[in-house]
């Protein structure tokens, strides 16, 4: 078993309490709305959101992926922190014991935010992941997120 980690800094023009509310607290209802084709639903399981809580993501139809279990590991509204680990379903690609993913959402100095994203592969065996693979996915959760700071901008009342 390996750990490959990657970590990713996206800028924003919107302020943290807003970018987290969109991107974490209201993702499971918002981003089925604006891009569908990405995330097609998201079913809570188990739990109440908080940590603990099993959630069954339904990909788009034409995603690489049709679906993927959840775990929420850790919510922190007052710290805009988020954490969550991928533990079943096709999108591990038959390469991964699980992918965790830890998210802050920071102040930028200059004004907006910046997200922080540490994506932690845990590999099978002595499976190899390429960059590419990696870096694909890195683009599929930059653009979601792009979307959702879109639609956040479009829709100041949102």
């Amino acid at each position: 078993m390996g750990v490959i980690t990657h970590d990713l800094e996206t800028p924003s023009s919107i302020p943290p309490a807003r970018l987290f509310k969109a991107f974490v607290l209201d993702a499971d209802t918002l981003i089925p709305k604006i891009i569908p084709q990405a995330i097609k639903s998201v079913e809570i399981l188990e739990g109440d959101g908080g940590a603990g809580t099993v959630k069954l993501i339904t990909f788009g139809e034409g995603y690489a992926y049709k679906s993927a279990k959840q775990r929420v590991d850790a919510v922190d509204k007052e710290n805009f922190t988020y954490s969550y680990t991928v533990i079943e379903g096709d999108a591990l690609a038959g390469l991964f014991e699980s992918i965790s993913y830890h998210i802050k959402i920071v102040a930028a100095p200059e004004g907006g935010s910046v997200c922080k994203n540490r994506s932690i592969y845990t590999t099978k065996g002595d499976a190899q992941v390429s960059e590419e693979e990696i870096k694909a996915g890195k683009e599929k959760a930059s653009g979601m997120f792009k979307a959702i700071e879109a639609y956040l901008l479009a829709n100041p009342d949102a």
